[in-house]
């Protein structure tokens, strides 16, 4: 009767220490928990090795890819466009020899002027389209080179050819007595004319139907020999002033293009070594008699 006590109180013994080691080893297992909300899913971000920082912009792992190795291989430069040695606006000998040049091989078709206007751009644009140039109108150095080699040095002549005068108009009445500019507008020509004698003549061009040259008698009140407009910007040069702000003058534009434009109401003359000679013997008060 005694071992069977003892037998029970050692079965209590056990069984009580057990639920002891049990209750400990739950309470260990809920200490470490994090508690999650609900539907959260359990932890998945992977782990770092010491010492390093997670970004999001790190540089994939492993061979690049096709398009991002071509995206590192440079781009070829474009070629130098050729530097320009004339265009328009220019006034000078080599124009006048790029003129002359162009003229000795049917691209250039009046006599060279000097001057790089509307005119010498529609050659020069000829001759770089026949030779499979870029026709910018621009006479770079490929292009004059290749005229150049195409042409041949130009004489003296060429530069430089004679011009026979225009015939002068009938004289009007009025220009008949004193030191007179008689101005023709039906032969587009101007005779100094002292006392009655046509001491010379040379072609003139007028404004246009929205600014005509004014007709009648007037005088000469202001010379200037480098006159600029203040209204279009525009060079002057040997300007003679007779109507407000009308005058007898040099023009590039009429050299170059001719009968093709028009004046804001001036007399325009393109011969400029014409209208030098005039502009030195011309003096303030002089008459200036412009008709029909």
């Amino acid at each position: 009767m005694g071992r069977v006590r003892e037998n029970s109180h050692a079965r209590l013994v056990r069984t009580t220490a057990a639920a002891a080691v049990g209750v400990l080893a739950l309470a260990a297992l809920t200490t470490g928990c994090k508690v999650e909300g609900v539907g959260a899913a359990g932890p998945t971000a992977a782990a770092t090795e010491p010492g390093t920082r997670p970004t999001d912009d790190a540089e994939p792992s492993g061979p690049a890819s096709p398009s991002a190795t071509a995206s590192r291989t440079p781009t070829a430069r474009p070629s130098p466009e050729p530097k320009t040695l004339m265009s328009v606006g220019d006034r000078s000998g080599r124009v006048r020899e790029l003129q002359a040049r162009l003229r000795q091989i049917g691209h250039f078709d009046r006599s060279p002027t000097g001057y790089y206007g509307t005119v010498t751009v529609t050659a020069v644009q000829s001759f770089q389209g026949k030779r499979g140039l870029a026709r910018t109108g621009r006479t770079d150095a490929v292009t004059w080179e290749r005229l150049l080699a195409m042409t041949r040095k130009p004489t003296a002549k060429e530069l430089d050819p004679p011009v026979a005068g225009p015939a002068p108009a009938k004289l009007d009445a009025r220009c008949l007595k004193g030191r007179v500019l008689c101005i023709s507008k039906n032969s587009r020509t101007l005779s100094w004319v002292i006392d009655g004698r046509v001491a010379s003549t040379m072609d003139v061009r007028f404004g246009s139907q929205y600014t005509p040259t004014r007709d009648g008698v007037f005088s000469v009140y202001w010379k200037s020999r480098h006159h600029v407009s203040t209204l279009y910007d525009t060079p002057m040069p040997y300007a003679m002033f007779f109507s407000g702000g009308q005058a007898v003058h040099y023009s590039s534009d009429f050299a170059a293009r001719g009968y093709n434009g028009a004046s804001h109401g001036c007399v325009n003359v393109r011969d400029e070594g014409k209208i030098a000679s005039l502009f030195a013997q011309v003096r303030d008060g002089d008459k200036v008699v412009v008709h029909w």
